[in-house]
């Protein structure tokens, strides 16, 4: 889909996602207040809206687009599109909706009755006295610390004490990918940092959603003290599908 970004050209449709033809038109406002339709080829739909004339992410605005591809998805598949993302007309949006049915299609099918949670785990500082008392070799850094203290040795402590407090972060959000991902459809891995450890969204039946949170809950009793976990969602499948199609007349 020729599709680009609202703050580098003003553009006719705004676009929220695809799904199959015949679902209702939302009722939420789009984005800027506009009200939202559908435009429908080839057993396809996308909903759209006029564009205002700057698109900022704003919280009233986040919540438009949010909220128009919530209705959509509570009337079955929706490949969701990113905030502020446009298309030049809707002769062009037809016709890449026809010239890409097929994949488009397919992917509809693949997340029939599936959500997207997000689940983050960040590295929890407060690990460090159990860390130290369980590896020796940070004992014995702490100890001849304490006997001869020093500006240097005090940040060479500080410095082992953090890599081995992310190192076991690190080791208990491995844990949990392996619990959680068998759960899954799918599962794919977002960017981490050093405080970050853990970035995973999860494509779930959404027959699976409680059974999910309840163990995503376990594994934050079980690795609280090292590994603050946090989950997001139901969320649209921004993650597992691509809603960019082919160019028309493929």
């Amino acid at each position: 889909m020729n599709v680009t970004d609202t703050a580098t050209i003003r553009s006719t449709l705004y676009v929220y996602g695809i799904a199959h033809a015949g679902v209702r038109v939302p009722r939420s406002p789009g984005v800027g207040g506009a009200p939202v339709r559908l435009l429908t080829e080839s057993g396809l739909c996308a909903a759209v809206s006029d564009p205002p004339e700057q698109v900022r992410a704003r919280r009233r605005d986040l919540t438009a687009h949010q909220s128009v591809l919530a209705e959509l998805t509570a009337q079955g598949p929706v490949l969701p599109m990113r905030f502020a993302i446009v298309s030049p007309d809707p002769a062009t949006l037809r016709a890449q909706l026809r010239a890409d049915r097929g994949r488009l299609s397919a992917q509809l099918d693949a997340v029939r009755d599936c959500v997207e949670m997000n689940v983050k785990g960040s590295v929890v500082s407060g690990f460090l006295a159990d860390l130290v008392r369980s590896d020796e070799k940070l004992r014995d850094l702490a100890r001849r610390t304490r006997r001869r203290p020093d500006y240097e040795a005090n940040v060479r402590l500080g410095e082992a004490l953090a890599r081995g407090v992310r190192r076991e972060a690190r080791r208990a959000a491995h844990e949990v990918l392996a619990r959680l991902a068998p759960l899954a459809v799918r599962a794919v891995q977002g960017p981490l940092d050093d405080e970050l450890v853990l970035s995973a969204s999860f494509l779930l039946r959404t027959a699976d959603e409680e059974r999910f949170r309840k163990v995503v809950a376990e594994q934050a009793r079980g690795f609280g003290d090292r590994l603050a976990l946090s989950v997001t969602g139901p969320l649209p499948c921004y993650s597992f599908v691509e809603t960019r199609p082919a160019p028309a007349g493929r």
